[in-house]
């Protein structure tokens, strides 16, 4: 049985994770690390101190905080040789260099999504690019979301535009109001961040050519579609060498 930490514990994600963790006969909740302590979490008493991942033994440790929070707790968990899946938005490139240095005796799970239908979209999303000359990408999210575009939709413009380096030119020459056409993304896809209340995460790909379109679309309709793929995360995490990125890595896409 795997020991399971949660840091970030206390959110609603956070909460929904712990669940997930004890739910599974092969996990174990062992610590739960928040800002405030005190609180109970599915049997587990909240912690303010990154040690308790180490006094309880955590084997693997969920992170799903803040970038700016990650950028603490991740190396650290690295140093201590403890292994992290990591779900934490806003990261960079020079993010995951510090990441991939400080895990030399554990490894590292990084994903911008954790649902498993958002990861088959965006390999769909991939398969269909070289047919296509034109595409564009509308990420929907709840207007608690603070980054625009999401990681979902930058991921999935870099995986098209490496996919097929031939995109057609925007024909637009006046935009009304500035900012129309979205953000221009990997290979000039354009990208449109939607935040509404009301809703979760959602993303739409729609592809052009002559006389056809083709859309692939995505629903997360709460914090409970992520659970599956973080839960595979931290049962693979251990076994695979260094830092992954995307749980398609895990799932031999």
């Amino acid at each position: 049985m795997t020991r399971v930490g949660v840091v970030g514990a206390t959110g609603r994600m956070g909460r929904t994770i712990c669940a997930a963790v004890a739910a599974d006969p092969d996990l174990e909740l062992v610590a739960a690390i928040n800002r405030l302590a005190g609180e109970q979490i599915c049997g587990v008493t909240v912690a303010t101190d990154l040690q308790a991942l180490v006094d309880t033994g955590a084997e693997v440790v969920i992170d799903f905080t803040v970038a700016d929070a990650a950028r603490v707790t991740v190396p650290w968990l690295g140093e201590h040789g403890i292994h992290a899946v990591v779900g934490t938005t806003g990261l960079d490139e020079s993010d995951l260099l510090t990441f991939r240095s400080a895990f030399t005796t554990s490894n590292a799970f990084v994903a911008s999504n954790f649902a498993i239908s958002a990861v088959l979209m965006m390999r769909f999303a991939e398969l269909a690019a070289p047919y296509f000359e034109t595409a564009e990408i509308i990420e929907l999210h709840h207007d608690g979301k603070a980054d625009a575009p999401s990681g979902t939709a930058v991921q999935t413009a870099k995986r098209m535009a490496a996919a097929s380096p031939d995109w057609a030119a925007d024909p637009t020459k006046h935009e009304v109001f500035a900012g129309a056409r979205g953000g221009v993304g990997p290979g000039g896809i354009h990208i449109h961040a939607v935040r509404l209340r009301g809703i979760q995460a959602h993303q739409e790909v729609v592809l052009g050519t002559v006389g056809q379109s083709l859309t692939i679309r995505q629903d997360s309709y709460d914090n409970s579609s992520y659970m599956p793929g973080i839960l595979l995360a931290v049962k693979k995490v251990g076994s695979v060498p260094g830092l992954t990125i995307g749980l398609d890595a895990y799932m031999d896409l």
